[in-house]
């Protein structure tokens, strides 16, 4: 075991894979003798050459397609979409090919691809590096969406991803790439090393798709979250004494909804937070679900707290992000009702 923060547990899982396998190919702007705009990839194309670990042009729809073509010949590609903002110019090559291919080819073709990406705002990164993308992509049958909210997780969800035979996005929340974020901008950053998920086996090991993990047993409402809203939740309920459940869904596609399911029927009451915006948001599906199968369960309204419909503003970041006042006062609504 070793003490990592997210990004070293995000290089050690493309190190394992790439040890293991000799088909895991890495590829991205400034991947190799960079080393990453955030360093995930330092070391790799020292370790195992150029032909392995490479840069690509600044042409995001010619490094999905490439990808592509790699996943359709045997390969494993790990493409790197520098930020999560500048995913979209890869939309058709990920959505009408690699989402498609092993349906429209009867499974004689797969596309065995982990695009890496970070995501999120918290860093004053303005409107185009600031963007939570997920709901886009959860849309689309084919791909699988995952996001993690530790390094333990980042880890093992990611070598998982990787030995996955359909195409996945893995999102990864850079706000706590150095450590978790409780919401307070104005308060000194913590690092990994005093929390149980910077605790990383430095050998293989993964964490199957698909499975959430309830981070906090409670009885009086289920907080549904992902990323860096499942600590700014935990530090909520912790400041205001509130017996929450919380869910990190770890995996948005698949989704453990039994898991969901199980906890709001205990609870009777649920409240969903993520940092994307509100309309057609993950958050909706999520509370569409769990009205179809909890209806009676419930004792209130479900709550939504989201970023806003708007562009990701610079000067109000904070006012844009769900902080602990806006999910407080959700946690309190359903607690009266």
């Amino acid at each position: 075991m070793a003490r990592m923060n997210m990004i070293q547990a995000i290089n050690s899982a493309m190190d394992v894979m790439m040890a293991r396998d000799p088909d895991v190919i890495v590829m991205g702007e400034d991947v190799g003798y960079f080393g990453g705009v955030f360093r995930a990839t330092a070391g790799l194309q020292a370790k195992y050459g150029k032909t392995r670990v490479f840069d690509t042009p600044i042409t995001e729809c010619g490094i999905i397609g490439v990808a592509v073509g790699m996943g359709a010949y045997g390969l494993r590609p790990v493409p790197e979409i520098q930020f999560a903002d500048y995913i979209y110019p890869a939309l058709d090559q990920l959505v009408s090919e690699a989402a498609r291919l092993r349906y429209r080819s009867a499974g004689e073709f797969t596309a065995p691809i982990t695009v890496r990406s970070p995501f999120g705002g918290g860093i004053f990164g303005g409107q185009t590096h600031s963007q939570s993308p997920e709901g886009i992509f959860t849309h689309v049958s084919g791909l699988k969406t995952v996001i993690p909210s530790t390094p333990y997780d980042a880890k093992g969800l990611l070598i998982a991803a990787i030995e996955d035979n359909d195409p996945t996005i893995f999102f990864e929340p850079k706000r706590i790439y150095n450590g978790p974020f409780d919401g307070h901008y104005d308060r000194p950053s913590k690092n990994w090393s005093a929390h149980p998920g910077g605790e990383v086996p430095e050998d293989y090991y993964r964490i199957d798709l698909g499975t959430a993990n309830v981070v906090r047993a409670g009885n009086d409402v289920t907080i549904l979250a992902y990323g860096t809203m499942v600590h700014v939740a935990m530090n909520t309920i912790e400041t205001l004494g509130i017996d929450a459940e919380i869910v990190d869904l770890r995996s948005l596609v698949p989704l453990d909804i039994e898991t969901i399911e199980a906890s709001v029927k205990k609870t009777g009451r649920c409240v969903i937070v993520h940092e994307a915006t509100r309309t057609g948001g993950f958050g909706a599906e999520l509370s569409a679900q769990v009205q179809e199968r909890c209806f009676h369960h419930l004792e209130a309204p479900i709550e939504r707290v989201t970023g806003f419909d708007t562009p990701y503003p610079h000067s109000l970041e904070w006012a844009y992000f769900p902080g602990p006042v806006r999910i407080g006062d959700a946690l309190k609504k359903v607690m009266k009702d």
